[in-house]
């Protein structure tokens, strides 16, 4: 996979495997597909607690995404600044973790 910055991201990028790419997109794929199902039931007026079990789902699914994004932050990026002596990143890290459990 070729590396890819992004604007967003403080001019940093992350080369990842094709199949860490593709994993990451199918599972952004399914919760984009659930998102779209909850604006399905909101425009047919479906019943509160439907939606709210829906949204529990989209919830996990987020959070099952962001823990397998850590893990290869932490196993990759993570490991190779700390052996390259950028000892920032544990603080970045630490930040990350912060936003991670408001």
């Amino acid at each position: 996979m070729s590396e890819k910055v992004c604007e967003h991201c403080s001019g940093k990028s992350k080369e990842r495997s094709e199949k860490e790419y593709k994993d990451l997109l199918n599972r952004l794929s399914r919760i984009e597909g659930q998102v779209r199902g909850v604006k399905a039931m909101v425009e047919r007026d479906a019943y509160c607690t439907d939606i709210i079990t829906q949204v529990a789902a989209i919830n996990a699914a987020l959070n099952s995404f962001n823990k397998v994004l850590l893990a290869n932050h932490i196993k990759t990026c993570v490991t190779q600044d700390i052996k390259d002596g950028k000892e920032e990143t544990v603080d970045e890290l630490v930040a990350t973790l912060q936003k991670l459990m408001k």
